[in-house]
């Protein structure tokens, strides 16, 4: 009889974040989710921040509640891209780390481009120039707190600097590395040619070490703390996208996907990353994976449209649930009203619906107004949007792809998966929902030897999930809507 596994993933999404106890039995993997919480930016002075010591108290009371039932042989966290801390001489943290939301990064691409032409920096680290961007993100402290830089000895981005506070190893996993645009793609190390260029200190970013690389203990002073026996820290993909993609329960080596959560991320899985004119135009990114893979993949807004709507209507008195929302946009009149989901105005926080309101105004639209009309129109655009970008992607392969993998929290909107099947004209397979922190387990079960390889791991995850197929309906209506979608949101 196989003895059981018993491992505890992290996974913290950009409103939120989560302890998962993963015990495997050598044949499915079982989750028992032991502790929740919120992970809210603070706005202080102007500038917005994460709240990474409260997120720091969070994962201790999460290893206390997985403690209560047992010891865990390891410990893996994952978290959006980008973002990270600075340690100062002393490895203490030097301040909060700022939110990739800051408006501190605005005509930060312009700058870099005066230094470094958009062509050379996509042609080395193959990476979809967003202004959110690790690389951008440096290049305005630069400018506008060079103090703050001089301090500096380290940078981790956000999981490696949480696996820092467990451990007190200072590491960069490959596949948060590979968010930052200072990643050279194919030789996958640091690219000094595009950090010299911009003159950035490359001697702050620490050694790369492979997904799935075990970087230590946890501290023994925490032990003695919480109660809790050693345990090994695992750097999963610390990209939650890219955990995400260890979990496709797909047993083709290719194969389209979409990681559909606060962020909307469609592409596919190769062995090496995709770097031509092509790619560049349709500013497709490459990050890197588990095994040196690389995710040739589309970064889209996703329901951080229908988040920030929500959030507005519960600021404004009105509670409504995720399901609430659905059906409301269920009795809603279809394509009445579309918007581009990736335009600028929609990027920061505050007043989503006024915004979405103003676009569709300002392209001579009927202005949705309620609730159901503006949730339908965020979800008809999101699936006219991935399927631009599933035909970006597979005019730069030159394939097609007959499926669509939809994994993350998304799913759980059966609206916009049939939607997504719709307007693709491909047959949609949902699940799992728990993709992020199911591929975080099973990559602390890989690096553990207990699963023998990533193609296992996907198997072991589709006989312990339910898969939900959607099959394309309306092809033609669909068709002509996006011609129309594409006309408006081109203007």
């Amino acid at each position: 009889m196989t003895e059981e596994k018993r491992v505890l993933a992290f996974d913290f999404g950009a409103s939120s974040g989560r302890a998962v106890v993963g015990t495997f039995d050598g044949r499915t993997i079982h989750m028992e989710e032991v502790h929740r919480f919120a992970n809210d930016p603070v706005m202080v002075r102007g500038t917005m921040y994460w709240d990474v010591l409260r997120l720091f108290h969070e994962i201790k009371q999460g290893m206390t509640k997985a403690h209560l039932s047992g010891p865990v042989a390891s410990i893996g966290i994952d978290t959006w891209g980008v973002d990270f801390g600075l340690l100062d001489q002393r490895e203490n943290l030097l301040e909060n780390p700022v939110h990739y939301r800051d408006r501190r990064t605005a005509g930060m691409v312009e700058e870099a481009f005066r230094h470094i032409p958009q062509e050379t920096l996509y042609g080395i680290t193959g990476n979809q120039i967003m202004p959110i961007n690790t690389l951008f993100q440096l290049l305005s402290l630069k400018e506008q707190r060079p103090e703050i830089l001089e301090q500096a000895k380290t940078l981790l981005f956000m999981p490696d600097l949480l696996n820092y506070f467990l451990s007190g190893v200072c590491r960069a996993e490959y596949s948060i590395a590979s968010t930052s645009q200072m990643l050279d793609a194919r030789r996958r190390c640091w690219s000094k040619p595009v950090l010299d260029a911009l003159d950035l200190p490359d001697s702050i970013l620490p050694e790369i070490v492979p997904t799935g690389t075990r970087i230590g203990t946890l501290d023994a002073a925490l032990c003695e703390e919480l109660g809790f026996e050693p345990a090994e820290i695992i750097a999963v993909a610390g990209h939650d996208t890219q955990s995400a993609m260890a979990a496709v329960p797909t047993e083709q080596q290719e194969f389209l996907f979409l990681s559909c959560g606060t962020w909307s991320l469609l592409g596919t899985e190769l062995a090496e990353p995709v770097i031509n004119e092509a790619s560049e135009q349709a500013n497709i990114t490459n990050e890197g994976g588990y095994g040196g893979k690389a995710s040739f993949l589309k970064n889209i807004i996703g329901l951080w449209l229908i988040q920030e709507c929500r959030r507005q209507w519960m600021r404004e008195g009105h509670e409504y649930s995720f399901g609430e929302l659905e059906q409301l946009a269920r009795a809603a009149e279809p394509f009445r009203s579309f918007i581009h989901p990736d335009a600028p105005e929609f990027v920061p926080s505050g007043n989503m619906p006024a915004r979405i309101r103003d676009y569709c105004r300002r392209t001579g639209q009927p202005v949705p107004e309620s609730v159901g009309a503006i949730v339908r129109c965020i979800d008809e655009s999101l699936a006219m949007r991935y399927h631009q970008a599933a035909i970006e992607l597979e005019a730069c392969l030159d394939r097609t792809y007959p499926r669509l993998h939809m994994i993350g929290g998304g799913i759980q909107s059966c609206l916009l998966c049939q939607m997504t099947a719709d307007a693709c004209g491909k047959e949609v397979l949902a699940g799992p929902v728990e993709a992020t922190v199911l591929g975080n387990i099973a990559l602390q079960l890989l690096s553990a030897g207990a699963i023998g390889s990533l193609r296992e791991a996907r198997r072991i995850i589709r006989d312990s999930e339910s898969i939900q197929t959607y099959q394309p309906q309306e092809a033609e209506r669909w068709q002509e809507e996006y011609q129309r979608w594409e006309a408006i949101t081109s203007c």
